[in-house]
Protein backbone atom coordinates (compact mmCIF):
# COMPACT_ATOMS: atom_id res chain seq x y z
CA UNK A 1 0.00 0.00 0.00
CA UNK A 2 1.42 3.39 -0.97
CA UNK A 3 1.93 6.06 1.66
CA UNK A 4 -0.63 8.25 -0.14
CA UNK A 5 -3.34 5.58 0.18
CA UNK A 6 -2.38 4.90 3.80
CA UNK A 7 -2.60 8.60 4.65
CA UNK A 8 -5.95 8.86 2.89
CA UNK A 9 -7.43 5.90 4.79
CA UNK A 10 -6.06 7.16 8.10
CA UNK A 11 -7.50 10.61 7.50
CA UNK A 12 -10.89 9.17 6.55
CA UNK A 13 -11.02 6.93 9.63
CA UNK A 14 -10.00 9.66 12.02
CA UNK A 15 -12.46 12.09 10.46
CA UNK A 16 -15.36 9.64 10.84
CA UNK A 17 -14.64 9.10 14.55
CA UNK A 18 -14.35 12.83 15.21
CA UNK A 19 -17.55 13.53 13.24
CA UNK A 20 -19.63 11.02 15.20
CA UNK A 21 -18.45 12.50 18.51
CA UNK A 22 -18.95 16.17 17.59
CA UNK A 23 -21.98 15.95 15.29
CA UNK A 24 -24.60 17.01 17.89
CA UNK A 25 -22.61 20.21 18.51
CA UNK A 26 -22.40 20.82 14.76
CA UNK A 27 -26.15 20.37 14.42
CA UNK A 28 -26.87 22.93 17.14
CA UNK A 29 -24.33 25.35 15.67
CA UNK A 30 -25.81 25.03 12.17
CA UNK A 31 -29.31 25.68 13.45
CA UNK A 32 -28.13 28.74 15.34
CA UNK A 33 -26.50 30.18 12.23
CA UNK A 34 -29.49 29.61 9.97
CA UNK A 35 -32.24 30.48 12.44
CA UNK A 36 -34.40 33.50 11.69
CA UNK A 37 -36.79 34.32 14.49
CA UNK A 38 -38.21 37.37 16.15
CA UNK A 39 -35.91 39.53 18.20
CA UNK A 40 -37.42 38.43 21.48
CA UNK A 41 -36.96 34.75 20.62
CA UNK A 42 -33.41 35.46 19.47
CA UNK A 43 -32.55 37.08 22.78
CA UNK A 44 -33.91 34.01 24.58
CA UNK A 45 -31.79 31.75 22.39
CA UNK A 46 -28.68 33.73 23.25
CA UNK A 47 -29.26 33.16 26.95
CA UNK A 48 -29.40 29.40 26.48
CA UNK A 49 -26.17 27.48 26.80
CA UNK A 50 -25.10 24.82 24.35
CA UNK A 51 -26.21 22.01 26.66
CA UNK A 52 -29.68 23.51 27.04
CA UNK A 53 -29.95 23.94 23.29
CA UNK A 54 -29.04 20.28 22.79
CA UNK A 55 -31.73 19.31 25.32
CA UNK A 56 -34.20 21.52 23.46
CA UNK A 57 -33.48 19.69 20.19
CA UNK A 58 -33.96 16.34 21.95
CA UNK A 59 -37.27 17.51 23.42
CA UNK A 60 -38.68 18.80 20.12
CA UNK A 61 -37.13 16.40 17.57
CA UNK A 62 -35.97 13.43 19.64
CA UNK A 63 -32.46 11.98 19.72
CA UNK A 64 -32.58 11.61 15.96
CA UNK A 65 -32.73 15.39 15.65
CA UNK A 66 -29.15 15.66 16.92
CA UNK A 67 -27.98 13.32 14.16
CA UNK A 68 -30.13 14.57 11.29
CA UNK A 69 -28.05 14.26 8.14
CA UNK A 70 -25.39 12.10 9.81
CA UNK A 71 -25.10 9.56 6.98
CA UNK A 72 -24.17 12.03 4.24
CA UNK A 73 -22.04 13.88 6.78
CA UNK A 74 -20.02 10.72 7.49
CA UNK A 75 -19.69 10.18 3.76
CA UNK A 76 -18.57 13.78 3.35
CA UNK A 77 -16.08 13.54 6.19
CA UNK A 78 -14.58 10.29 4.94
CA UNK A 79 -14.38 11.61 1.39
CA UNK A 80 -13.05 15.01 2.46
CA UNK A 81 -10.33 13.73 4.77
CA UNK A 82 -9.43 10.84 2.51
CA UNK A 83 -9.19 12.99 -0.62
CA UNK A 84 -7.24 15.73 1.11
CA UNK A 85 -4.60 13.52 2.74
CA UNK A 86 -4.29 11.30 -0.33
CA UNK A 87 -3.63 14.14 -2.75
CA UNK A 88 -1.56 15.99 -0.16
CA UNK A 89 0.79 13.02 0.02
CA UNK A 90 0.80 12.62 -3.78
CA UNK A 91 1.69 16.28 -4.35
CA UNK A 92 4.19 16.18 -1.46
CA UNK A 93 5.96 13.18 -3.02
CA UNK A 94 6.08 15.01 -6.34
CA UNK A 95 7.47 18.16 -4.71
CA UNK A 96 10.13 16.14 -2.87
CA UNK A 97 11.11 14.42 -6.12
CA UNK A 98 11.44 17.78 -7.88
CA UNK A 99 13.52 19.17 -5.00
CA UNK A 100 15.82 16.12 -5.07
CA UNK A 101 16.24 16.43 -8.85
CA UNK A 102 17.12 20.11 -8.47
CA UNK A 103 19.75 19.24 -5.87
CA UNK A 104 21.39 16.75 -8.25
CA UNK A 105 21.64 19.56 -10.79
CA UNK A 106 23.29 21.80 -8.21
CA UNK A 107 20.24 23.96 -7.59
CA UNK A 108 18.93 24.03 -4.06
CA UNK A 109 19.60 21.88 -1.02
CA UNK A 110 16.95 19.24 -1.73
CA UNK A 111 14.37 20.56 0.74
CA UNK A 112 10.88 21.80 -0.08
CA UNK A 113 10.50 25.55 0.27
CA UNK A 114 7.63 27.43 1.88
CA UNK A 115 6.04 28.31 -1.47
CA UNK A 116 6.11 24.65 -2.53
CA UNK A 117 4.47 23.58 0.74
CA UNK A 118 1.73 26.17 0.24
CA UNK A 119 1.21 25.00 -3.33
CA UNK A 120 0.92 21.37 -2.21
CA UNK A 121 -1.64 22.25 0.46
CA UNK A 122 -3.58 24.57 -1.87
CA UNK A 123 -3.84 21.94 -4.62
CA UNK A 124 -4.92 19.19 -2.23
CA UNK A 125 -7.38 21.50 -0.49
CA UNK A 126 -8.87 22.82 -3.73
CA UNK A 127 -9.49 19.30 -5.04
CA UNK A 128 -11.01 18.36 -1.71
CA UNK A 129 -13.41 21.32 -1.75
CA UNK A 130 -14.37 20.90 -5.40
CA UNK A 131 -15.17 17.21 -5.02
CA UNK A 132 -16.90 17.21 -1.63
CA UNK A 133 -18.78 20.52 -1.27
CA UNK A 134 -21.97 19.02 -2.81
CA UNK A 135 -22.08 16.56 0.09
CA UNK A 136 -21.81 19.37 2.65
CA UNK A 137 -24.56 21.34 0.91
CA UNK A 138 -26.85 18.33 1.38
CA UNK A 139 -25.74 17.87 5.00
CA UNK A 140 -26.60 21.48 5.86
CA UNK A 141 -29.97 21.15 4.13
CA UNK A 142 -30.82 18.02 6.11
CA UNK A 143 -29.66 19.55 9.42
CA UNK A 144 -31.95 22.55 9.03
CA UNK A 145 -34.96 20.80 7.49
CA UNK A 146 -36.59 19.82 10.80
CA UNK A 147 -36.28 23.39 12.03
CA UNK A 148 -37.97 24.68 8.86
CA UNK A 149 -40.82 22.18 9.30
CA UNK A 150 -41.30 23.34 12.88
CA UNK A 151 -41.49 26.98 11.80
CA UNK A 152 -44.17 26.12 9.26
CA UNK A 153 -46.22 24.45 11.99
CA UNK A 154 -45.79 27.50 14.23
CA UNK A 155 -47.01 29.76 11.43
CA UNK A 156 -50.05 27.53 10.94
CA UNK A 157 -50.84 27.70 14.64
CA UNK A 158 -50.52 31.49 14.65
CA UNK A 159 -52.80 31.69 11.61
CA UNK A 160 -55.31 29.46 13.39
CA UNK A 161 -55.21 31.66 16.49
CA UNK A 162 -55.84 34.74 14.36
CA UNK A 163 -58.73 32.99 12.64
CA UNK A 164 -60.21 32.02 16.02
CA UNK A 165 -59.96 35.61 17.21
CA UNK A 166 -61.57 37.01 14.07
CA UNK A 167 -64.33 34.41 13.63
CA UNK A 168 -65.09 33.84 17.31
CA UNK A 169 -64.31 30.11 17.51
CA UNK A 170 -65.14 28.44 20.80
CA UNK A 171 -62.36 27.11 23.00
CA UNK A 172 -63.31 23.52 22.24
CA UNK A 173 -63.26 24.14 18.45
CA UNK A 174 -59.91 25.91 18.68
CA UNK A 175 -58.41 23.15 20.81
CA UNK A 176 -59.69 20.53 18.37
CA UNK A 177 -57.98 22.23 15.43
CA UNK A 178 -54.78 22.69 17.41
CA UNK A 179 -54.80 18.99 18.28
CA UNK A 180 -55.20 18.17 14.60
CA UNK A 181 -52.13 20.25 13.78
CA UNK A 182 -50.12 18.59 16.55
CA UNK A 183 -51.06 15.16 15.22
CA UNK A 184 -49.47 15.87 11.82
CA UNK A 185 -46.17 14.02 11.61
CA UNK A 186 -43.19 15.56 9.81
CA UNK A 187 -42.65 14.18 6.32
CA UNK A 188 -39.74 11.76 5.93
CA UNK A 189 -36.73 13.68 4.65
CA UNK A 190 -33.68 11.86 3.38
CA UNK A 191 -30.76 12.39 1.07
CA UNK A 192 -32.76 11.94 -2.13
CA UNK A 193 -35.30 14.56 -1.04
CA UNK A 194 -32.47 16.98 -0.26
CA UNK A 195 -30.88 16.35 -3.67
CA UNK A 196 -34.21 16.98 -5.39
CA UNK A 197 -34.81 20.24 -3.51
CA UNK A 198 -31.34 21.64 -4.18
CA UNK A 199 -31.54 20.77 -7.88
CA UNK A 200 -35.07 22.20 -8.19
CA UNK A 201 -34.11 25.47 -6.52
CA UNK A 202 -30.75 26.19 -8.15
CA UNK A 203 -29.96 23.53 -10.71
CA UNK A 204 -26.65 21.68 -10.81
CA UNK A 205 -24.73 24.78 -9.68
CA UNK A 206 -26.65 24.74 -6.40
CA UNK A 207 -24.52 21.85 -5.21
CA UNK A 208 -21.43 24.08 -5.39
CA UNK A 209 -23.01 27.07 -3.66
CA UNK A 210 -20.49 28.93 -1.51
CA UNK A 211 -17.45 27.29 -3.08
CA UNK A 212 -15.47 30.53 -3.59
CA UNK A 213 -15.47 31.69 0.08
CA UNK A 214 -14.82 28.09 1.15
CA UNK A 215 -11.71 27.91 -1.05
CA UNK A 216 -10.49 31.29 0.19
CA UNK A 217 -10.95 30.35 3.85
CA UNK A 218 -9.18 27.03 3.34
CA UNK A 219 -6.18 28.63 1.64
CA UNK A 220 -5.89 31.27 4.37
CA UNK A 221 -6.02 28.54 7.03
CA UNK A 222 -3.40 26.37 5.31
CA UNK A 223 -1.14 29.37 4.68
CA UNK A 224 -1.29 30.41 8.32
CA UNK A 225 -0.62 26.84 9.47
CA UNK A 226 2.45 26.49 7.25
CA UNK A 227 3.85 29.83 8.40
CA UNK A 228 3.39 28.83 12.03
CA UNK A 229 5.18 25.55 11.43
CA UNK A 230 8.02 27.38 9.69
CA UNK A 231 8.40 29.75 12.63
CA UNK A 232 8.43 26.80 15.00
CA UNK A 233 11.14 25.13 12.93
CA UNK A 234 13.52 28.09 13.27
CA UNK A 235 12.65 28.93 16.86
CA UNK A 236 14.91 28.15 19.78
CA UNK A 237 12.71 25.24 20.82
CA UNK A 238 13.03 23.72 17.37
CA UNK A 239 9.44 22.41 17.50
CA UNK A 240 7.63 21.82 14.22
CA UNK A 241 4.41 20.26 15.50
CA UNK A 242 1.34 22.42 16.05
CA UNK A 243 -0.76 21.92 19.15
CA UNK A 244 -4.52 21.30 18.93
CA UNK A 245 -5.18 24.66 20.61
CA UNK A 246 -3.16 26.49 17.96
CA UNK A 247 -5.03 24.72 15.16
Amino acid sequence: MSNAVANGLAGAGGGIIAQIITYPLQTVNTRQQTERVAKQSLDTTKRLGTLLQILQVIRTDGWGGLYSGLKPSLLGTAASQGIYYYFYQVFKNKAEAIAAARKLKGRGDGTIGMFSWLTVAALAGSLNVLLTIPIWVLVTRMQTHTQAERKIMEERKNALLREASENGLTDSELQHKLDELDSIKPRPYGTLQAVHEVYTEAGITGFWKGIVPTLIMFMIYEGSLKRLRAKRAVSKQGKKNITALEV
